[in-house]
């Protein structure tokens, strides 16, 4: 059965997969995303693989008008969301007392409020139909604080907390919601966050967007709470719950802080 799906971010890494996923099992698609050329020749090249629908809006979420925007060019063509992946986000490595206070505030914006916002409009439509599957991509770094990277882990605790919070609140309504907890992964998150050089992505061997993509589809189609995409990833959210909080916070502080 053909479904439509909306996907934030997925322009590159974790939602361009996604999109491709979904393209290809015969989901007609809206695409959102600030790089205007790149989601349309994207968009373009789903059209023509995989003969889906695909509409492409070049927005920035972190402007309200400009989500509400899009859903009312949804609701004026009729269309039902059967799935919404929240997958734009965006991160900053650093100490936050030196940080640019216009790119946290950026991305506290981006990462929370655009999703929340977005969720809010659609899922209404949800209730009322009584179906639907949302997804929101958190990261590991939602179940610890980040020390060096602060308002990104904080922001993606948010995500968790909100995310695990809903699904309980529409599963009468048969609605399922998934939180995809990747670790690092191979995206140009590292870069645009200026992260290349520190431990948690420097010289190491990192799971493909496609492979991440890959584990939360089918977590989302089975309906699962919380998707953790490898072993690795699975043993460090568990163990920090067990280990002291100066502990965890060391490690962290490690991982993220520049050489």
């Amino acid at each position: 059965m053909k479904h439509t799906v909306l996907i934030t971010g997925a322009s590159s890494g974790i939602g361009y997969e996604m999109a491709i996923l979904f393209a290809k099992n015969g989901h007609d698609l809206i695409l959102i995303a600030r790089n205007a050329s790149a989601l349309l020749t994207f968009a373009d090249e789903l059209r023509e693989r995989y003969h889906v629908q695909v509409a492409a809006f070049a927005r920035d979420l972190t402007h309200l008008d400009e989500v509400k925007s899009v859903y009312t060019a949804i609701r004026e063509e009729g269309v039902f969301i059967d799935f919404l992946v929240n997958n734009a986000g965006l991160g900053d490595q650093g100490e936050f007392a030196s940080s640019d206070w216009n790119k946290q505030y950026y991305m506290m914006e981006l990462n929370m409020v655009s999703l929340a916002y977005l969720t809010h409009l659609l899922v209404q439509d949800m209730k009322r139909e009584k179906r639907g599957r949302i997804m929101n991509v958190a990261s590991t770094a939602a179940f610890q604080p980040g020390p060096f990277m602060a308002v990104y882990y904080a922001t993606k605790a948010f995500v968790l907390s909100f995310s695990e919070a809903l699904s309980v609140e529409l599963k009468p309504y048969q609605i399922s919601v998934t939180t995809l907890c990747p670790g690092a992964t191979q995206t140009n998150f590292a870069n645009a966050a200026n992260a290349d050089e520190i431990l948690l992505f420097k010289n190491r061997k990192l799971p493909t967007a496609a492979s991440v993509a890959e584990y939360g589809f089918m977590a989302m189609m089975q309906g699962k709470r919380l998707a953790i995409p490898g072993f690795l990833n699975k043993l460090m959210t568990f163990s920090v719950r067990l280990s002291p909080r100066w502990v965890v916070l060391k490690i962290a502080a490690a991982l993220n802080r520049s050489n």
